[in-house]
């Protein structure tokens, strides 16, 4: 790995916390990317595992010694705190996170960065984790789109591990909240879509945490009545920071309430469903 004509160069950032069962995927899917040159640095954050974590990353390192790949163990933290240390110890002009659980498809990088080649008012891009269309107000997102503060507050996207942004964004606006362990992603990017251009590209190119989705299934994701404070915060802070008007901030309230109220309901339902199948 090395870097290219374009002076464009990746540092993948990779938390892992009793990622056992996943971290393996998730380096697999590094290394096997067309666009690989790109990428001029690999760093794993070892938050604190206590299963076989670290030594498979260290496996994976030594049986892949042309990837320049590196471990950082530290005591258990939180994921805020591991991605902070991991965007510290970029070399980078570019991040691209991937969380321990999921998966970029082979294309990925090549894809994004074809878009921020010929787009150089780039500052951060995502890209879709499902084949559902992301919708702002109904209305379908299906070209590349500059987001802007109030359609991430009705839609929260892209999903963390599609997500990659010049470094001179952390360094100049800070790092993800470590004092937060629910909606810290919604929080960190709502605070450059604030300050930078802020894109996003249709396309799945990622596979999220085994297909599975992203609320009220497993991990942090799985306890919704937290995601729902997280939120909240969230929209209270933009307000507080002046970023949307007093009415905007009223109508959110009511509208994450529904959503909240939704939420719960698709869970209760599907839990139904499935004790009825145990059952018969």
């Amino acid at each position: 790995m090395g870097k290219n004509i374009n002076e464009i160069k990746f540092s993948v950032i990779i938390p892992a916390y009793n990622a056992e069962k996943t971290i393996y995927r998730a380096l697999k899917s590094v290394t096997n990317q067309t666009f690989v040159n790109y990428i001029c640095e690999i760093i794993i954050i070892n938050d604190g595992s206590t299963d076989e974590t670290k030594s498979i990353v260290e496996q994976f390192k030594d049986d892949n010694i042309e990837f320049n790949i590196k471990l950082y163990n530290k005591k258990n933290g939180g994921v805020s705190s591991a991605r902070n240390l991991g965007i510290k110890k970029a070399t980078g002009n570019w991040i691209a996170l991937l969380d321990s659980d999921d998966e970029w498809l082979d294309n990925k990088l090549e894809k994004q960065i074809k878009v921020i080649e010929n787009n150089c008012n780039v500052d951060f891009l995502g890209c879709n984790h499902t084949d559902e269309i992301v919708r702002i107000g109904g209305h379908p997102i299906n070209k590349l789109y500059k987001a802007t503060v109030k359609d991430l507050c009705v839609k929260m996207f892209p999903q963390t591990s599609t997500a990659i942004f010049k470094k001179e964004i952390f360094n100049k606006i800070g790092g993800y909240d470590e004092s937060r362990s629910y909606c810290e992603d919604g929080q960190f990017f709502l605070k450059i879509c604030e300050k930078y251009n802020y894109y996003y590209m249709p396309e799945k190119l990622i596979v999220y945490d085994g297909g599975r989705r992203g609320f009220g299934v497993s991990g942090l994701s799985g306890n919704i009545y937290k995601m729902q404070k997280g939120a909240m915060e969230n929209l209270k802070e933009l307000r507080q920071r002046k970023a949307i008007s007093i009415s905007f901030y009223l109508l959110m309230i009511v509208f994450y309430q529904v959503k909240y109220i939704r939420r719960i309901l698709i869970c209760k339902m599907e839990k139904n469903e499935k004790n009825t199948d145990v059952c018969k």
